[in-house]
């Protein structure tokens, strides 16, 4: 069993290019229509595949923009998270969450696209035991 994303934006074209751009995601096929907008894209981001859908209002396919956010949130892991998360930056992602060495073992930051979407960056530092990831939990989110 697999689990592919699948996630909608105004422009998949533009989209799949800025990934490329941002995260160096390769585009692997396209679904063009007659009018001109491309339905999809398909991307690989390393050995992961992610589906980039042209929003489709009428037929009730929205992007985080039209509906004013989203709660989904992916994550690229890689062995540089500076470098991924520079390149990002410089291509227009705006950030929500910087990186950062985080208690659960990553160094790890958010950002959002151009597009609305929420990208993790991460890269693991080290395993933590679970003893000790449940105590920082509970002094981080302590409110």
């Amino acid at each position: 069993m697999n689990v592919t994303a699948h996630i909608v934006v105004p422009d998949a074209a533009a989209a799949a290019a800025w990934y490329e751009k941002a995260f160096g995601a390769q585009e692997r096929s396209r679904i063009p229509l007659p009018s001109g907008v491309v339905m999809s894209v398909e991307v690989a981001l390393g050995s992961s595949v992610v589906h980039v859908g042209s929003e489709f209002p009428a037929f009730g396919i929205v992007s985080p923009l039209s509906i004013g956010g989203t709660a989904t949130v992916l994550q690229i892991d890689t062995a540089d998270a500076d470098a991924l998360w520079k390149r990002a930056v410089d291509a227009g992602a705006q950030i929500r969450h910087p990186l950062a060495d985080q208690f659960w073992g990553e160094r790890h930051g958010q950002l959002v696209d151009p597009f609305g979407h929420r990208w993790n960056v991460a890269q693991r530092l080290r395993d933590v035991p679970h003893d000790e990831l449940v105590a920082a939990a509970a002094k981080a989110f302590a409110g």
